[in-house]
C-alpha cells in the first residue's frame, strides 16, 4: 500500500497535467484556425466587391453591345475607379462583408499607379496601409495603369477569442471539473490513509489498554485457586479486590468508546445547572494533586475570575477539566508545572491550563481535537490512551455554547484556553 499510494497519485498528476497540455495545445490551434478562417473570409469578400465594383463600373457605360471579350477589353483600356463616389464603394464594401459574417467597422482606400489615393474613407490609416489587406481591382495589363483597394478592418484583439468563446468556456469548464475531482480524489485517499492508519493506533492501544487488566484478573484468578491462598481470607480479600479494580479500569475504556459514538451520533443529553466554576477546577486539583505528586510536579491556581458562575453539566465539565490536566501530566516531563488560571472576557469566563511539557508543533496543534489522534512524543513511551480525551474535550465545550484554542511551542509546554458562557443575569 505504501508503494501503490504515491504512485497512483504520480499517475493521476500526470494523466491531469498531460489532459491540461492537449487542451491549451487544441485551443491554440482552434485560434489559429479561426484567425486563418477570418482572413479567408476578408479575401472572398474583397474578391466579391471588386467584382462588384467592375460590374457597376460597366453599367456604368453607354449601352453598347457587350460580349465577354469587349468587356474585358474595355475594364482593361478604361476601367477606374474615380467614377465611383466614396459613399458607393462603402456600400459595396460592407455589403460583402456582412455577406461574409464580418461585422467589424472597416476604412478603406483606392490608391492608383501614382501611389496616390483616389478615394478613401475619412478615417483609413494611411500609415497602416501596408497591413491592411488589399486586393487589384484592374485586370492584368490594364491601360490605365493598376488600381489596388486597401481594406482596414477594425478587428478587436480578443475578437477571434469571442467568436469562439463558448468552445474556450466549455473547456477550461471541464479541465476545472477535472482539476477538481483530481483533488478531491487525492484528499480522499489521503483521508483514507489517515483513517486507516488512526484505526490501526487505535486497535493497538485498545488491545494493550485491555491486555493488561485480563492478565493481571488472570493472575489474580490463579492466585484464587492457588493451595496456599484459597484459605487465606485476607489474600482472597486482596485479590478480589484487584480482580474488581481491573474490571472496572476495563468498563471505563469501553465506556469512553461509548461516549465517543454517542457524541458522533450527536445522543449527548447534557443536564445544564447553576455551577460554580471555581469549585469544580478545585475540586478536579485535589483529585489529581497525587499524580502531581507522583511526578514532582507543581499546580498553582490563579483564580482570578470575578464572575465564576456558569450553567453546565457537572460531570462533563468536571471531565473536561479533568481530561485537560490529566493531559498536562501525561505528556509532561521532569519538574512538572502547571498553572491553571481563570479571567473574565466579555460574557465568557476564560480558563487558562498552561504546562512546561513536551509541547507540540504546528501539525500537531491542527489536529490535536481529531478523534483518536494522538501526538508523537518521542522517547517518551508512557502515555497511554486512545487518542479521545481532547476530541471529548471539544465536543463538550462547543456543547455548551463554549469555545476552546490551544498554543503551543515544542518542548517548552502547552497553554489550553476554554471559554465558557457565564451565567446570565
Amino acid at each position: 500500500m505504501k508503494k501503490i499510494f504515491p504512485l497512483i497519485i504520480v499517475l493521476i498528476t500526470l494523466s491531469v497535467l498531460g489532459i491540461m497540455v492537449i487542451q491549451m495545445s487544441w485551443i491554440k490551434n482552434a485560434i489559429t484556425l479561426k484567425r486563418e478562417q477570418f482572413k479567408k473570409e476578408i479575401d472572398r469578400s474583397l474578391g466579391d466587391s471588386r467584382d462588384m465594383i467592375q460590374e457597376r463600373f460597366i453599367a456604368k457605360v453607354p449601352q453598347v453591345p457587350i460580349n465577354l471579350d469587349y468587356r474585358q477589353n474595355m475594364l482593361r483600356n478604361l476601367f477606374t475607379s474615380q467614377v465611383f463616389s466614396k459613399d458607393e464603394v462603402q456600400q459595396i464594401l460592407e455589403s460583402t462583408l456582412r455577406k461574409n459574417n464580418i461585422k467589424q467597422p472597416f476604412e478603406f482606400a483606392i490608391y492608383n499607379i501614382y501611389n496616390t489615393p483616389v478615394i478613401a474613407s475619412d478615417g483609413f490609416p494611411m500609415q497602416e496601409r501596408d497591413n491592411t489587406f488589399h486586393i487589384t481591382l484592374t485586370p492584368e495589363n490594364s491601360m490605365q495603369g493598376q488600381e489596388v483597394l486597401y481594406l482596414y478592418v477594425k478587428e478587436d484583439k480578443n475578437y477571434i477569442i469571442s467568436r469562439m468563446a463558448w468552445m474556450i468556456t466549455a473547456s477550461i469548464l471541464f479541465t476545472c471539473i477535472i482539476i477538481s475531482a483530481f483533488v478531491l480524489t487525492v484528499r480522499t485517499m489521503f483521508r483514507q490513509k489517515n483513517l486507516s492508519e488512526i484505526k490501526s493506533d487505535f486497535i493497538n492501544n485498545m488491545t494493550h489498554e485491555l491486555k493488561t487488566p485480563l492478565a493481571t484478573i488472570s493472575l489474580a484468578i490463579d492466585a484464587l485457586v492457588n493451595e496456599k491462598v484459597i484459605h487465606d481470607t485476607d489474600k482472597i480479600r486482596y485479590y478480589s479486590g484487584m480482580i474488581k479494580e481491573e474490571n472496572k479500569r476495563m468498563n471505563k475504556q469501553v465506556e469512553k468508546i461509548l461516549q465517543a459514538a454517542r457524541i458522533e451520533r450527536q445522543e449527548i443529553k447534557l443536564n445544564l445547572q447553576t455551577l460554580d466554576a471555581h469549585e469544580i477546577i478545585r475540586k478536579v486539583a485535589d483529585n489529581l494533586s497525587l499524580q502531581i505528586q507522583e511526578k514532582n510536579g507543581k499546580l498553582h491556581l490563579n483564580l482570578g475570575a470575578t464572575k465564576h458562575t456558569i450553567e453546565a453539566d457537572e460531570v462533563h465539565f468536571s471531565n473536561m477539566i479533568f481530561n485537560l490536566m490529566d493531559n498536562a501530566i501525561k505528556y509532561s516531563k521532569d519538574n512538572l508545572v502547571i498553572h491553571i488560571e481563570t479571567l473574565n472576557n466579555g460574557p465568557m469566563l476564560a480558563i487558562k491550563i498552561k504546562d512546561n511539557g513536551i509541547g507540540m508543533n504546528k501539525e500537531t496543534q491542527s489536529r490535536i481535537f481529531e478523534k483518536f489522534y494522538r501526538a508523537h512524543t518521542g522517547n517518551l513511551h508512557n502515555v497511554k490512551g486512545f487518542g479521545l480525551g481532547l476530541s471529548y474535550v471539544k465536543a463538550m465545550v462547543e456543547a455548551h455554547g463554549g469555545k476552546i484554542k490551544v498554543e503551543s511551542t515544542l518542548g517548552k509546554g502547552s497553554t489550553f484556553t476554554v471559554s465558557m458562557p457565564l451565567q446570565s443575569a
